[in-house]
């Protein structure tokens, strides 16, 4: 098994398929954009399911594919079906905004997939196209949908949480899961090469973060009942509102003293570096190892002994190499 220095068990891999992204979401990308990483540099499909299968053998069980937006990338149902074929994975989902979920949902539940994350930070189309930067709000909620309608579920919905932006339809959203099955989360904004202003229209990035704590208390009239989900609810707390069928998720990795405590994952990027913490710049490459037939097991093991024991934003260390986007998140 995978275990790192601070003995917590690694189980959980999240794999970046591409750098690329329909969307231009203001928290994930700075406004001029990011160069693209060149086509020979990312990994090819056969190369991810041969790492993650030794990954598997080590204890890896959970695998979370994610991008920019895996389903900008062509024939994705493939790689599904290539990661779904190896025996000790228990579990493959992924995060999307949602704008192609209609038209893949089918072919990805039918290669495997479990069930989908899918952002959603406002219920406002005009808001939502700001925020995205031209994203279609009725498309994503059309996805939302389809993966309903072909078992990709429980969904799990992801709200940054925004001053000045969103904070007024927090409660809104929350709502969702009155009447949806849906896991909804809210997640404190993390400050990933996003801190430069957002454009016209946008508070100051020094204005906009706002703790779960306040969403909290902006809840609380709602009713929120702490609720135990069977299996892993990763890192969200779970809670239910008055007569809610779905739950509202606080992560709060800023504000919470033991956030860290609890993280089995690692990631791998699109360009085939592994990440042990996603708030240090510190990567490991592995595809030089993988396309050279050398062992990458060394190189899994070392990611894993370089896992920090935690994030360092309380003492104002934040990652600069790289934006959300082209980490996975």
């Amino acid at each position: 098994m995978l275990t790192d220095l601070f003995g917590r068990q690694i189980t959980y891999l999240r794999i970046s398929v591409t750098d690329r992204c329909n969307f231009r979401c203001v928290y994930c990308m700075p406004p001029q954009g990011v160069p693209h990483v060149p086509h020979e540099r990312i990994m090819r499909y056969e190369e991810i399911a041969a790492f993650v299968q030794v990954a598997a053998r080590q204890g890896i069980r959970k695998v979370r594919i994610t991008g920019g937006e895996p389903l900008v990338r062509a024939d994705l149902p493939r790689l599904v079906e290539m990661i779904s074929d190896i025996e000790e994975i228990e579990d493959i989902s992924l995060t999307t905004n949602g704008i192609l979920l209609e038209k893949y949902a089918g072919a990805l539940a039918q290669a495997g997939l479990s069930r989908v994350n899918v952002s959603l930070d406002t219920l406002n189309p005009k808001k939502f196209a700001r925020i995205s930067r031209g994203g279609d709000l009725n498309k994503v909620l059309r996805g939302i949908e389809a993966a309903e309608i072909h078992g990709l579920t429980p969904i799990k919905i992801n709200s940054v949480i925004m001053r000045g932006i969103n904070d007024d339809e927090l409660a809104d959203l929350a709502k969702l899961t009155l009447n949806h099955p849906w896991n909804l989360r809210f997640i404190e904004l993390m400050p990933i090469e996003n801190q430069q202003p957002w454009g016209e229209g946008f508070p100051p990035p020094e204005d906009i973060f706002m703790p779960v704590s306040e969403v909290m208390a902006l809840l609380r009239p709602l009713g929120l009942h702490p609720v135990e989900l069977p299996g892993d609810s990763g890192p969200a707390l779970p809670y239910r509102l008055d007569g809610g069928i779905g739950t509202v998720g606080f992560i709060s990795p800023l504000t919470e003293q033991h956030f860290c405590q609890r993280c089995n994952r690692i990631r791998l990027t699109a360009d085939g570096n592994l990440r042990p913490c996603l708030m240090s710049d510190l990567e490991i490459p592995v595809l030089p190892a993988l396309r050279d037939g050398e062992p990458v097991l060394p190189l899994l093991i070392e990611a894993v002994h370089k896992k920090p024991i935690s994030h360092q934003l309380d003492g104002h260390i934040v990652p600069s190499g790289r934006c959300m986007i082209q980490i996975g998140g």
